[in-house]
């Protein structure tokens, strides 16, 4: 894309102005076509100075999180390297199972904006418009369709170590699917899948990271967070969404080389769920008992009251704590 071209060139030649002729001879364009670009990326928030026979500097560069802003921090070979950026969109995950049949494995949905994201079972997701990080990654791996679910606590090992590189904060994680920083919800995962009864089509990892959002609703506030609330300071977006992706392909390879064995570890050592009571919701009833494991198949093993052991299905049940929300 020429506007991505013209801005990498302003990128890599930040602070010194470059001659729109220069720009030209470059990129194999007219100048109308360059000043195009220019004003586009005015549009978009980058702040640009342009002088009479100096030609162009960048002087700002907005809180994005398009291809070129993250590229220079990405070190995957294919995760994320078919990457589709939008300012506003319904819902990422829609849209990535609508593209996922004729996409690349690892194709990456973003946006700055959800109208209609949303969570586990049907939950409204909050997606404030450059505050997060929401993203789906699009896979189309040779497994089993029953270990489509354990790409939920690959995708959750993933973010712990992504805010731990990019952040001052320590993150846990909530089985199945949920991060947690200072005993609140920061981070999301959303895991959906299209097959048939042997064989994968194709998955959709759904990922919604509260950043920089400020506040949230009354009836959030005592289960919601962002890493900009637990952080006192603004966290870069940029660092954060390569980090995620490049720990996803890294954990991810991972799982398909060698089982999910290490990523139930990595699992067992982040969790905040496991050793704790916790109520377990099922068909509307409500049972309670102590979470003492995550087995092979990524469930979790619950010690009831009456001594039974049972081992939960992250699709069949909803998990709270006794006292709050983890």
């Amino acid at each position: 894309m020429l506007k991505n071209d013209v801005l990498s060139i302003l990128k890599s030649n930040k602070g010194k102005y470059i001659s729109g002729q220069d720009l030209c001879d470059k990129l194999n364009v007219s100048r109308t076509a360059v000043w195009k670009c220019i004003n586009e990326l005015k549009s978009d928030g980058y702040i640009i100075d342009s002088k009479h026979k100096s030609g162009y500097i960048l002087m700002e560069e907005p809180d994005v999180i398009n291809y070129t802003e993250i590229s220079p921090h990405l070190k995957t070979d294919f995760i994320g390297r078919n990457y589709l950026y939008f300012d506003t969109i319904s819902s990422t995950n829609d849209y990535a199972k609508e593209i996922a049949s004729d996409s690349p494995d690892g194709t990456t949905v973003v946006a700055e904006e959800q109208t209609s994201g949303r969570g586990r079972i049907g939950r409204q997701w909050l997606s404030y418009k450059k505050q997060g990080i929401w993203m789906s990654i699009i896979l189309k791996p040779d497994i089993a369709p029953n270990d489509a679910v354990k790409l939920t606590q690959v995708a959750a090992v993933s973010l712990v170590g992504a805010i731990r590189e990019t952040t001052n904060l320590t993150s846990y994680i909530k089985w199945p699917n949920d991060i947690i920083v200072n005993g609140k919800k920061a981070c999301g995962i959303l895991t959906e899948m299209n097959g048939e009864i042997d064989k994968i089509n194709f998955i959709v990892v759904g990922i919604g990271v509260n950043v920089n959002v400020v506040s949230f609703p009354v009836d959030l506030q005592n289960k919601a967070t962002s890493l900009f609330i637990e952080a006192s300071e603004k966290i870069d977006r940029k660092l954060l969404t390569a980090s995620i992706l490049n720990n996803f392909e890294k954990y991810y390879r991972t799982f398909l080389d060698e089982g999910f064995f290490s990523i139930r570890n990595l699992c067992k050592e982040y969790s905040l769920t496991l050793e704790k009571d916790v109520k377990v919701i099922m068909n509307n009833k409500e049972y309670v008992g102590q979470a003492i494991d995550i087995d092979d198949d990524g469930n979790l093993i619950v010690m009831f009251k009456n001594g039974e052991k049972k081992a939960i299905t992250s699709g069949e049940v909803s998990i709270r704590g006794i006292a709050d929300y983890v």
